[in-house]
């Protein structure tokens, strides 16, 4: 919704940050307090302008718990230099908030284009449609109409929380139905778009899945596999979260798919093998790491070594597990880094999640286990840091889970 020079219509953009716009002039209040009066006052009359707010909403909304002599001859104040603001701005000369029996509403000189409106009407015309096409693109046109949470930065605000919710809803339906018919058409350079446009606006909603099936589907692996490592980075460092089911299954998929030109066995040789010398132990993704577990567990089925599992947690001077905090992020890549230069090449290492990770200890004994955890303490510990490691080691065994 790109407002024109021109157009003598307020243009209202309520999908993030809240903005007013009319013939390229955007609208603002004058200072800190009443500005904020201002747009309070405006988001409420302009999204509700057609079936009005009361005094009493109003009132709430502007003053909360404010203890007011007159509350009522303070919204008439507002209102008042509310008025005066729109008229100094250029906006035509009318009566721009009308009251008709205690309800407020905008007038009906000064037509008003909103985004969040206008999302809403794009979804129910879509929900309408009987061609599959057209109401492909419709819902699509949808999902690019929303920029953002709903009034962002009001999100205490009762009313505002509850229409951000609901639109919420609308954005990822039209995202869930958009997906089902681009699948059908199979039409994947827009889903991979749609993908990426929805995982943008709401991170971590696993909206990466879509942009996963699209790459898989048009044959695109390597950036498939790609956007899957990030993917899972970003899920635990920012939420300490595995990857989905569905990410983990569109991963088995992309390895089902993958094929590779025609070569001899010492060229597929060559390409397996890891590049460069090997430093420190093998840094896995976690989908890897449970793989190399389960093919240890079922090679210990026939005998003869002694593998173990052990769980490396950031812990703070009491002892208990960090979950969260500024430092933990920095605490987790140094506890990555001491692991791997205190255990031998043959180990395998994956991050579980913030602040933890697993090591796979090939060929050893609990004794040696306890020798490593002095070594990461070692490489992790600085001076007098009241921060620790605590860990967990478990003989490995064939499971149907890690």
């Amino acid at each position: 919704m790109d407002p024109k020079p021109q157009d003598n219509i307020l243009h209202v953009k309520m999908f993030g940050s809240f903005s007013m716009t009319y013939n390229g002039q955007s609208i603002t209040g004058a200072s800190k307090s009443s500005e904020s009066q201002f747009m309070w006052l405006m988001q409420m009359i302009l999204h509700h302008r057609n079936d009005g707010v009361s005094r009493d909403q109003l009132e709430k909304v502007l003053f909360a718990d404010r203890d007011l002599a007159n509350v009522h001859h303070a919204l008439r104040s507002v209102i008042y230099n509310a008025k005066k603001r729109l008229k100094a701005v250029g906006l035509p000369e009318t009566n721009y908030i009308e009251q008709v029996k205690g309800i407020y509403y905008w007038t009906k000189d000064i037509p008003v284009l909103e985004d969040a409106t206008e999302m809403e009407a794009l979804y129910e015309k879509a929900e309408a449609e009987d061609d599959p096409y057209v109401k492909q693109e419709l819902y699509i046109d949808t999902c690019h109409c929303y920029s953002g949470e709903f009034l962002s930065n009001m999100s205490g605000v009762v009313w505002v929380a509850q229409e951000a919710r609901r639109y919420r809803t609308i954005f990822f339906a039209s995202v869930e139905k958009a997906t089902e018919l681009l699948r059908k058409s199979q039409d994947y350079f827009k889903m991979e778009s749609l993908g990426m446009y929805a995982s943008g606006i709401h991170p971590l909603s696993n909206w990466e899945t879509v942009t996963m099936e699209a790459l898989v589907s048009m044959g695109r692996y390597e950036d498939a596999r790609k956007l899957y490592e990030d993917t899972v980075e970003q899920y635990f460092l920012e939420e300490g979260l595995k990857p989905s089911p569905r990410l983990l299954e569109l991963l088995n998929e992309l390895g089902d798919k993958m094929d590779h030109q025609y070569a001899v066995l010492d060229d597929i040789q060559r390409r397996l093998c890891e590049e460069g010398g090997f430093e420190g132990g093998y840094n896995v993704p976690y989908p890897v790491f449970q793989g190399v577990y389960r093919l240890i567990a079922r090679l210990l089925e026939r005998g003869g070594q002694s593998v173990y599992l052990m769980l490396c947690t950031v812990v703070d001077s009491k002892g208990n597990p960090m979950k969260d905090g500024p430092m933990l992020k920095e605490l987790s890549d140094r506890l990555g880094d001491a692991i791997k230069n205190s255990v031998r090449h043959s180990d395998t290492i994956t991050r579980y999640g913030r602040g933890q990770f697993l090591v796979l200890l090939v060929n050893t004994t609990v004794e040696n286990c306890r020798i490593i955890q002095k070594r990461i303490n070692h490489h992790f510990i600085i001076g007098r840091q009241r921060t620790g490691i605590e860990y967990h080691v478990n003989s490995v065994i064939c499971a149907p889970e890690v």
